[in-house]
């Protein structure tokens, strides 16, 4: 990034900073649990898109993070007495502990399989917590706020979280696709077999993925309900989840920093506008969700954010690498990128 362009995004950095500081004292309840639940979409879209559009593991069941995440905060809450926003970094590791627990076995499955498989663990948690009289079984749970020192700020203190969570996401994202690792990531979801034959492990390099997309998205289902303060099973482990973070990513672009952002943005516009001042009912609103979805599809297969990219040149928060000219290669030997090869053998660029 160049001086100019990285001196803009600090000014722009300290003005949303500014601005999300400042928006409690201004704006209302409705608007601050609006824009919460914007910024946490995103950072669950994100984590989606980690999986789908930079690992190559298309995910049917990342609602299960969701709901691990929320019933991880309200557990930890009430057993060890803490504040819910502390028990946050606990929600996070649940999901990530979640994920790391299911790795062996989905590992071993491919495309379908791997989304099939997830999507039983999924619901193999939801029927366990469904059944659970110390989670609420069916009825849910509400949030013990008895440990909060000044519960007029809290809805505040949800919003500062939300925002620091959401820009997280895409920071993190972004800052791990540019690694070596993002780039044996996105070697491994073009061409797996080509991968292991320049020695980049595949175990090795997805599973730290899919552990940060679990951690993510438990901490931002964590986040949501904390703001919510109730939680049921019907809701945290609801499909529907995993059908926003779907939508959001292959309308704006998969495989892009920008596509789920601006995929989240136009679901939220969409809810609002066939929900809530159309009136809609729930059938008639996913009906318009699903048509927007097709015509997208058919007119801009790359997404939103993928079609501008390839008619107008731009690159925004691209993770393209520049492969090296074949002028630049010992004896016109083809060799796969140097931060690929640091990868497979266990040391670390320049």
């Amino acid at each position: 990034m160049s001086g100019g362009k990285a001196l803009a995004a600090c000014l722009a950095a300290v003005v949303l900073a500014g601005m999300a500081a400042l928006a409690p004292s201004f704006a209302d309840a409705g608007a601050l649990r609006l824009c919460a639940e914007i910024l946490l979409a995103i950072c669950m879209a994100q984590m989606w898109n980690l999986l789908a559009g930079y690992t190559g593991l298309f995910s049917l069941g990342h609602q299960l993070f969701v709901g691990v995440g929320a019933y991880t905060l309200f557990e930890a809450s009430q057993r060890l007495s803490l504040p819910p926003y502390w028990a946050l970094p606990l929600a996070g590791l649940a999901g990530a502990a979640a994920a790391a627990l299911m790795a062996p076995a989905l590992f071993r499955l491919r495309e379908a399989h791997f989304s099939i498989g997830l999507w039983v663990f999924s619901e193999i948690v939801y029927l366990v917590v469904s059944k659970t009289k110390a989670l609420g079984s069916t009825s849910g749970r509400a949030l013990d706020l008895s440990n909060v020192a000044d519960p007029e700020s809290f809805q505040s203190v949800a919003f500062w979280l939300a925002c620091a969570i959401g820009i997280g996401a895409l920071v993190g994202v972004y800052a791990l696709m540019r690694s070596r690792l993002g780039l044996a990531l996105m070697t491994v979801r073009d061409n797996e077999l080509a991968a292991r034959s320049v020695g980049v492990d595949v175990w090795r390099v997805r599973f730290p993925a899919f552990v940060a997309s679990g951690f993510g998205c438990a901490l931002a289902g964590a986040a949501y309900y904390m703001g919510a303060m109730f939680v049921s099973p019907d809701s945290a482990f609801d499909v529907n989840w995993v059908v926003m973070m779907m939508f959001a990513t292959l309308i704006g672009g998969v495989g892009t920093i920008e596509g789920p952002v601006i995929g989240v943005l136009i679901w939220f516009a969409l809810r609002e506008l066939l929900a809530t001042w159309l009136g809609l009912p729930g059938g008639w609103y996913l009906i318009g969700m699903g048509a927007v979805a097709m015509v997208v599809s058919v007119l801009a297969p790359r997404g939103l954010w993928g079609t501008l990219q390839a008619r107008w040149g731009w690159r925004g928060l691209s993770v393209r690498r520049v492969p090296p000219t074949s002028a630049a290669m010992p004896s016109g030997e083809l060799q796969p990128p140097r931060a690929v090869r640091s990868v497979a053998e266990g040391s670390s660029p320049n």
